[in-house]
C-alpha cells in the first residue's frame, strides 16, 4: 500500500485517520506520518492497517502498468 492508496482507501470506506488508527490498533501519528509520506510503518503496522481497510471493503489494485489503485468490494449477494 503507498501513502495515496491509503489515503484514497479512506475516502472510499469514508473514515477518518483516528479512524483507521483505532480499527488497525496503531498508533494516530503512524497513520498521519504514513499518509505524509514522512515514514513508512514498520511491517506488522502497515500489515494491520491493510487489513483494516479491505475488512471495510476495499480492494487494493496492485501496479500493472495503469498504476496503483483501490476500489470497493462489489457487494455480495
Amino acid at each position: 500500500m503507498t501513502p495515496e492508496q491509503c489515503r484514497a482507501a479512506r475516502g472510499l470506506a469514508n473514515i477518518s485517520q483516528d479512524e483507521l488508527a483505532k480499527v488497525a490498533r496503531v498508533g494516530l501519528s503512524t497513520v498521519r506520518n504514513f499518509e505524509a509520506a514522512r515514514s513508512v510503518p514498520v511491517a506488522n503496522n502497515l500489515t494491520a492497517m491493510v487489513q483494516a481497510l479491505e475488512g471495510l471493503g476495499v480492494v487494493f489494485i496492485p501496479e500493472n502498468g495503469g498504476g496503483a489503485g483501490v476500489r470497493l468490494a462489489k457487494p455480495k449477494g
